[in-house]
């Protein structure tokens, strides 16, 4: 078969797994299953999870390796990537104006998965025997549900992690780096491929703390800049917001007709395509978030449960907000290529946008920066993802030389076209949320219940570790989970 043919096989594949028959409904229908479950605690609880996570960030005294607030800001640097430039605009520019609102309301709902994938990742974490918190559905779906299924659903979400982790964790990544550094400033792709791969295997080596400590410090700092830039526009093109907003309300159920050389939607490619891509962007659902959230250190699963829920609301309802309301309020979305006679490139829009918005070349450096900066800390956060599944897999022997490994991918990422990889990586995120999916909805009823009974004791998230340790006595759930995450003890030999 011939590298076109397969390009179509795995095209169709990936269509059919984002398409309306199988994850945009198992995906939305759980995350509204989960809403009512929890009682809308994605909206009861916000102020109290954003105080808790943004600004307490600690919970001192608590089991575990990383702040909350580090283990926020990795899901957040795997997560904020190209999803959030490329991907809005693909979803605009295919679905129109409307398509942001299925974002949005992929994003409102996801935020009930993103806390229960989260709150079960604490859950039923485990310390390996590094000392290391290791946690995720490759370990709760197996832990939560007992017998075979649970078993074979823990090593499906395992495998399907680590072979997504290289794609859209690694090369796809890479890739548009090094293909917008040479865009915008001449640099040769081999030398962004050598410099990301020293500077990946630099900070990898240190393990999650390392990751940590770095993505506590760049994950603020290009979120800040890049919203920064959008609010500008935003605020210098105030008289077009009412129009964009109307737009956005009313194609969400009209779908767009076709307008110059936009090819024109419907209603269904207006919800497929807002959803496929909320859920490229926010990852609510597909279980990755979980992992970094068993790192963390924490008082109460429920506790940083709420913390991970606002990586959603970070990611969706601001970024992803920003850089749709840009492309629509500036009218780039129906721009035409001038050459061809088509509608703009979607790889281009968000940068024609921003240039168009703001004076000079500013625009087109804040997107150049903000997707070296989105790309790479994603490298980072997937490299974690996948090794906590090639532990599971293989043992902790094996994490070392995957390290290595995955930072070598990068060059390769860097220096090759990848319109297969990012085919076949659609198509393993989407086979990584579907064990993660059903293991929510059997849990539902776990999660449900120990949420409530922690929240019974302390509604504003604001009690001590102390004075968990004193409320929560007695009760079996969280007695089971401090026992649990015994360590591994491993034998030396002398």
């Amino acid at each position: 078969m011939d590298l076109s043919g397969l390009q179509g096989v795995l095209d169709t594949i990936s269509s059919f797994i984002w398409g309306p028959f199988l994850l945009i409904p198992l995906l939305l229908g759980t995350g509204l299953y989960l809403t009512i479950r929890l009682g809308g605690l994605q909206f009861v609880r916000l102020g109290a999870a954003l105080r808790l996570g943004l600004f307490t960030r600690k919970d001192p005294g608590s089991d575990g390796d990383i702040s909350q607030f580090q283990a926020l800001t990795t899901a957040l640097a795997a997560t904020v990537g190209t999803g959030n430039i490329v991907g809005v605009a693909t979803a605009i520019g295919i679905g129109g104006p409307g398509a942001l609102f299925w974002m949005w309301v992929t994003g409102l709902l996801g935020m009930a998965s993103k806390y229960s994938e989260s709150f079960l990742g604490v859950r039923f974490r485990k310390t390996d025997e590094a000392g290391e918190k290791s946690g995720g559905p490759q370990y709760y779906l197996e832990r939560g549900i007992k017998g075979p299924l649970g078993k074979l659903l823990a090593l499906s979400f395992a495998v399907f992690a680590v072979i997504a982790c290289f794609g859209i964790g690694n090369m796809t990544q890479g890739n548009a780096i090094a293909q917008n550094l040479e865009a915008s400033f001449a640099v040769p792709t081999w030398t962004t491929g050598i410099v990301l791969t020293v500077f990946t295997i630099i900070v990898l080596i240190g393990g999650i703390k390392s990751i940590g400590r770095v993505t506590a410090g760049l994950v603020p700092v290009m979120i800040i800049l890049y919203v920064l830039g959008a609010l500008y526009i935003l605020i210098a093109n105030v008289g077009a917001l009412p129009d964009a907003f109307a737009q956005i309300f009313s194609q969400a159920f009209t779908g767009t007709s076709a307008v110059g050389g936009f090819a024109g939607s419907v209603i269904i490619i207006a919800v497929q395509f807002g959803v496929a891509r909320g859920i490229f962007s926010n990852e609510s659902g597909m279980g990755s978030a979980a992992i970094a959230a068993a790192a963390a250190k924490t008082s109460h699963p429920v506790r940083q449960g709420l913390v991970s829920m606002t990586q959603t609301f970070i990611d969706t309802i601001i970024v992803v907000t920003c850089t749709g309301l840009v492309i629509i309020s500036t009218g780039v979305w129906k721009a035409v290529d001038p050459e061809t006679g088509e509608q703009l490139n979607a790889g281009l829009m968000t940068g024609e946008a921003f240039s168009t918005g703001l004076p000079g070349d500013w625009g087109h450096y804040i997107v150049t920066i903000g997707l070296v900066l989105f790309a790479g800390s994603t490298i980072l956060g997937w490299s974690y993802y996948g090794e906590r599944n090639v532990e599971r897999l293989l043992g902790r022997r094996a994490v070392m030389p995957f390290r290595v490994i995955f930072s070598l991918v990068v060059f390769v990422g860097c220096t090759v076209q990848l319109s297969l990889v990012w085919a076949f990586s659609d198509i393993m995120n989407g086979l990584m949320a579907l064990p993660n999916l059903i293991g929510l909805l059997m849990l539902s009823g776990l999660v449900a219940r120990e949420t409530k009974k922690y929240l019974d004791n302390d509604p504003k998230l604001r009690a001590s570790k102390a004075e968990v340790d004193r409320f929560m006595a007695g009760d079996p759930a969280y007695e089971d989970w401090k026992t649990q995450a015994i360590p591994v003890i491993r034998t030396k030999k002398r």
